[in-house]
């Protein structure tokens, strides 16, 4: 009996990520995974800090380690010049930005056999980069239902099942030949649209609880916003380059709640009836951000997270749709937008 494992080609793209990519690395070299059968390709986009130099050491270490450059930078780019040079039949993206469980990688490809699935991926456990109050609870809302909807990869199942999309997901490689590659337009959202072209070319991809890494999340406040605000406006850019629907409906919830907000509040200036559906907006919202926020402090025992919790929440919510409503506000972006909206109602 041939009991040879197949050759996994890792593809971590990163860029300017010194403080992380040991442990990335490191967290790979640990596995339980046959390193013969298996290559780590590190695709760095031009990294100023000190990431070549460390991704270099650990090649001369370890001979399947490679370090490769990326020009172009975007992470997109990376993948796809990862793809083209990887060896294996089986194609894993992981995070610099991630440590992986030691048996990570070896259950990727035994729920790949065991399910006969084109690509399976697995859950995110959200940890703070710095252990402050703040981080903690940036990380409690990013793993939350109230905070990031029906995300299964972020919120977590009980089961596996199959899903639109899920984190550090290993392909078969064949399949990049049936629905392409990644799209080298997009800089942030590149793998739900590959995952959503996948699933419209009726291919499989499988999302497991027991394939498990661990995120480190931004702890500050400042960052936090920055960064949702950029994923909000890339939960729409996509639409100008992607010929498919590239989000899912979660992603088009928090633009709709500040854009109904921002009418709304308009209109009343003008016409003092709008005032309630605004008042009923805020305040529906209020509800709920309270209610969930008073569940996590009473789970948590702190009663510190009811007062601070809503403002997180809130910051998630708000930063996310304005960066959203920027993207829409763009002339370029916003016909092929509404085109693809009304499509998706079509749809409904």
């Amino acid at each position: 009996m041939n009991n040879r494992k197949p050759l996994v080609s890792i593809i971590i793209p990163c860029r300017n990520e010194e403080k992380y990519i040991g442990k990335c690395l490191d967290s790979i070299i640990a596995s339980d995974y046959p390193k013969h059968e298996l290559e780590v390709l590190v695709i760095d986009g031009m990294s100023e800090d000190g990431t070549r130099n460390s991704v270099s050491d650990y090649a001369k270490k370890y001979s399947y380690v490679k370090l490769i450059t990326n020009s172009k930078i975007i992470t997109s780019c990376a993948l796809n010049k990862g793809i083209n040079n990887a060896k294996g039949n089986l194609i894993l993206w992981m995070s610099a930005h991630n440590e992986y469980e030691k048996n990570y990688i070896s259950r990727c490809v035994k729920y790949l056999e065991q399910y006969n699935a084109d690509a399976v991926g697995g859950i995110i456990k959200t940890i703070p980069r710095n252990a402050t109050l703040f981080g903690k609870l940036s990380c409690i809302v990013l793993s939350h239902p109230f905070g990031v909807g029906n995300s299964i990869h972020k919120i977590g199942s009980k089961s596996s099942q199959w899903a639109d999309t899920a984190f550090g997901v290993c392909y078969k490689k064949e399949i990049f030949s049936k629905v392409g590659t990644f799209n080298e337009n997009l800089v942030r959202g590149q793998d739900m649209e590959l995952n959503l072209r996948l699933k419209k070319a009726g291919l499989r991809l499988l999302l497991v609880p027991e394939i498990v890494s661990y995120y480190y999340s931004r702890s500050d406040f400042l960052s936090f916003l920055k960064h949702n605000f950029k994923n909000g406006k890339w939960a729409i850019l996509p639409f100008k380059y992607s010929t498919i629907i590239p989000v899912s409906w979660r992603h088009l919830v928090p633009l709709a709640f500040v854009a109904s907000i921002i009418i709304f509040m308009l209109l009343s200036i003008l016409f003092k009836f709008f005032f309630l559906p605004f008042l009923v907006i805020i305040g529906l919202y209020s509800l709920c951000n309270i209610y969930f926020s008073t569940k996590i402090s009473i789970k948590e025992s702190n009663l510190t997270y009811l007062f601070i919790m809503p403002i997180v929440f809130s910051a998630l919510h708000l930063s996310y749709g304005l960066g959203a409503l920027l993207g829409v506000l763009n002339v370029n972006v916003s016909k092929r937008f509404w085109s693809n909206l009304r499509l998706i109602l079509r749809k409904r």
